[in-house]
């Protein structure tokens, strides 16, 4: 789905966006898309792979459990990878 649409942007936000659209269509694009979209899912609606002693799952992602480590530490790893040149 695709057209006009009216929404106000920070400069990180404007940045961000400007940024995905500049990349040429490419499986490479496909594949960022994705992984950002899973990326901001999760964000949006963290849920930890464990679960709390009552049954339902963790919704705060600032734990100190090893799923909580897993995710940051793949955030963390990707974020030093793309950075170092």
């Amino acid at each position: 789905m695709s057209g006009p649409v009216q929404v106000t942007l920070s400069a990180e936000e404007w940045n961000l966006v400007s940024a995905l659209r500049n990349i040429p269509a490419s499986p490479l694009k496909q594949r960022i898309d994705s992984l950002l979209g899973d990326l901001v899912k999760f964000a949006a609606d963290p849920k930890c792979f464990e679960f709390q002693g009552d049954g339902a799952p963790c919704t705060n992602t600032n734990g100190d459990c090893e799923s909580c480590r897993r995710v940051t530490d793949v955030i963390d790893l990707l974020r030093r990878r793309i950075s170092t040149p």
